[in-house]
């Protein structure tokens, strides 16, 4: 295969476009994800504990809202701050980078230069490559490949926070409601069975984005829910019987 065969066909293919800002929006897309399988357990563990203490559907609501309201501001302030700490951490690497790129240009462009050779390239070919970087972009050049950053596409802890919260509450809503709507002798199965495809979704939302095995993932997803409902039932059934 030649240069001239290769040329036509550079860039990403056409199963796996990269545009700008892919890393910001895969990192608030997981955010969102994550959020909303949160929101499902964590909601639907206190639903069904409470349901297993008490068959009074205002008790079980009121529990449901206050752990939707404080799951929901946990995870966004949650958020918030880890994506706050890296934005911080890559701004910083990123200021470190361009006061040496002013201060010290040729210690600079040998360190380029090693980090290609580092990674095959030929001594001659990787001072050519680093040279031309260096006059295009020097910045955006030694934040690729020395720091894994892209100047251009940082974290932002705002979109992460917004889409944590509410991918929490809708998640959180979906046992909730399924709990309280429904009739005392149903509740507790449909909540189950809302609660089991919700997980399935997100676990193979999760896969997806991740590229990884999406039945693997929701098998995982599921099985953790599952737990989580049967212990927090038993132990809301034990309080219950006890207080009763």
């Amino acid at each position: 295969m030649t240069a001239s065969d290769v040329a036509p066909r550079l860039g990403p293919h056409e199963d796996e476009p990269h545009p700008r800002g892919f890393n910001n929006r895969l990192n608030w897309l997981r955010a969102a994800v994550l959020g909303a399988n949160d929101g499902i357990v964590s909601t639907a563990g206190i639903v069904i504990g409470a349901a297993g203490a008490t068959s009074d559907h205002n008790a079980i609501m009121i529990a449901g809202v206050a752990g939707l309201a404080a799951g929901a501001m946990s995870m966004g302030a949650g958020e918030y701050v880890s994506v706050s700490t890296q934005r911080d951490s890559e701004l910083a690497l990123l200021e470190k980078e361009r006061r040496e790129l002013r201060e010290e240009p040729e210690e600079e462009l040998a360190e380029l230069a090693g980090l290609y050779a580092a990674k095959g390239l030929s001594d001659e070919l990787a001072l050519e490559v680093a040279t031309v970087l260096t006059a295009q972009d020097a910045l955006a050049a030694h934040a690729e490949v020395e720091l894994g950053i892209d100047p251009d596409d940082i974290s932002s802890p705002w979109h992460a926070a917004w889409a944590s919260m509410l991918s929490f509450t809708i998640g959180a809503l979906l046992p909730l409601l399924s709990m309280v709507l429904v009739a005392d002798s149903a509740g507790v199965a449909v909540t189950v069975v809302v609660v089991v495809v919700a997980l399935a979704l997100t676990g193979w939302v999760s896969a997806r984005l991740g590229y990884s095995s999406p039945p693997r993932a929701v098998a995982r997803n599921v099985a953790g829910g599952l737990f989580a409902m049967a212990v927090t039932y038993a132990i809301g059934a034990a309080l219950g019987t006890q207080i009763g």
